[in-house]
């Protein structure tokens, strides 16, 4: 596991570390994933459809980049029934490449209903050699880089 929980007051986030920004967008999307399914559920006995997603994302700004992305995750589970459960990304010039694979969303038990992507606390960032990001207690360890740190929080 690549992500943890965030702890907030009344939302819910999330931190990913990854050595790459589309490994951390990756990272972030399965955890967003996760954190909505019911506890004791599993998505891996169920029929997997794979496709292509093609995001427009015209901005260099990485942070919007990430939640552009994950709003994309929670559009196509909630109204076009895909339920994201593994996917490969490339972030290219102007868009996001993704290769999904996906499970139909009416077979997925839910505990939690995300509303929306905030952009509170949002980030998308390298983390230098040597660098250190603190941990955040409890749970979330200390990350050392080099590499790449995506960070949301999720209004419920």
């Amino acid at each position: 596991m690549s992500w943890w929980v965030l702890p907030t007051t009344a939302d819910i986030g999330l931190r990913a570390f990854s050595d790459s920004a589309a490994g951390a967008m990756r990272e972030a999307a399965l955890g967003m994933q996760e954190i909505q399914i019911a506890t004791g559920a599993t998505v891996s006995n169920l029929p997997i459809m794979e496709s292509n997603w093609t995001v427009d994302a015209p901005t260099k700004d990485y942070d919007r980049l990430l939640v552009k992305w994950l709003e994309e995750v929670l559009f196509m589970g909630q109204a076009e029934g895909e339920w994201l459960s593994d996917v490969s990304i490339e972030i290219l010039d102007g868009f996001i490449e993704a290769t999904v694979t996906s499970i139909d969303s009416e077979l997925v038990q839910r505990e939690l209903e995300i509303k929306a992507v905030t952009m509170h606390e949002v980030a998308l960032v390298e983390i230098g050699v040597g660098e250190v990001i603190a941990g955040v207690e409890p749970d979330i360890p200390s990350f050392e880089g080099p590499g790449w740190m995506a960070q949301v929080v999720f209004d419920i």
